[in-house]
């Protein structure tokens, strides 16, 4: 916490960069860190930036971490959105995804978030895993429109190499990924949540209207931000910056006075391809005419006309000056995107 605390210290304010409107506490889990001490945080980060009134503020928290004294307390201190791990309401799945909850603990965490007054916070939900059933994927999503949630975050199950999952299907001791039954659950996820009413407004983002994540909008629209801690990442236009994920060597750093971070340049060619890859994700799309303001005619001429074997079978389309995925083209995000990108 020291060490935290005296990053952002230590953090100079970018030249020219807007003031703060969304602080986000993510990454591990910080539901767990003492209410004096995210009031400290939060202090801190008052005293260093210039805070917009009226800032999203979120708190990414566990299920088995919500209780009714610290969602008072959370509010008090002007945390107004919560994120929360819900990955499923089968406990057969937390069970196999080796989640600390259980079921009725998320059902009960809703219900008190609920009640505390908390009306901005996200769910997060996991498909595609061998356990989960297409019924079962359904129920799930059933579940959260029936609480009516304001937003939800669905993730296909990814099998990271060099982890415990990954090993276990190696040796054949769980199941493998069924990716059909991935794409089947994802376009069922995108269907049923539709009809509700629920805009989806970046591939793995869904949420009632007004009610999209400013932090993660802020990222995809590439927003300036600070990133505080170990392998925090920050940008400020021109530059990506990143600490040391060693805590040891981040806390040694800073007892030193001195920030441990790596940083690159972002180069003409990378600032195209990631505005690619990451507007191709949202619902808005790519913009025509921000590819020729910002990366030349050339540019935009190209990747029209690369788009074109995308648009012919349905996976992409052009509209309004947009290049938008299709419900199907979304299942192919990365590999279209990938084949846009200036190399």
């Amino acid at each position: 916490m020291t060490a935290l605390l005296k990053e952002i210290a230590l953090t100079p304010v970018f030249e020219g960069g807007p003031s703060i409107d969304t602080i986000y506490f993510g990454g591990g889990t910080p539901s767990l860190l003492e209410n004096t001490e995210l009031a400290s945080i939060l202090d801190a980060v008052k005293k260093k930036f210039s805070i917009n009134p009226g800032a999203e503020v979120t708190l990414e928290a566990n299920p088995d971490d919500i209780q009714p004294v610290l969602l008072q307390q959370w509010l008090e201190l002007g945390i107004n959105r919560l994120s929360l791990g819900v990955q499923s309401f089968h406990d057969k799945d937390l069970a196999w995804m080796n989640r600390a909850h259980d079921a009725r603990q998320s059902m009960q965490s809703i219900e008190w978030i609920k009640a505390a007054g908390f009306t901005n916070f996200s769910a997060d939900l996991i498909y595609g895993m061998p356990t989960l059933s297409n019924e079962e994927w359904l129920s799930n999503i059933d579940q959260m429109i029936a609480w009516e949630l304001p937003h939800l975050s669905c993730y296909a199950l990814t099998v990271e190499p060099r982890t415990a999952l990954s090993r276990m299907i190696l040796m054949k001791e769980v199941s493998d990924v069924d990716s059909a039954q991935q794409s089947e659950q994802f376009l069922m996820l995108i269907d049923r949540l539709r009809s509700a009413g629920y805009l989806h407004y970046e591939i793995s983002n869904f949420c009632r209207r007004g009610m999209e994540s400013r932090h993660n909008s802020g990222y995809w629209r590439g927003q300036w931000y600070y990133g505080f801690g170990p392998s925090a990442h920050s940008y400020n236009g021109k530059e990506r910056l990143w600490n040391v994920a060693n805590n040891a060597l981040y806390v040694q750093g800073l007892e030193q006075g001195v920030i441990p971070f790596e940083k690159e340049a972002i180069s003409e060619t990378m600032r195209l391809n990631e505005y690619v890859m990451v507007s191709l994700r949202t619902s808005e799309g790519i913009s025509l005419l921000h590819l020729e303001e910002q990366f030349g005619e050339a540019e935009r001429k190209r990747i029209l006309e690369t788009s074109e074997k995308y648009r012919l079978p349905g996976k992409l389309m052009e509209e309004e000056g947009f290049l938008r995925l299709t419900d199907e083209g979304k299942l192919y995000a990365d590999g279209i995107a990938a084949d846009l990108f200036l190399v």
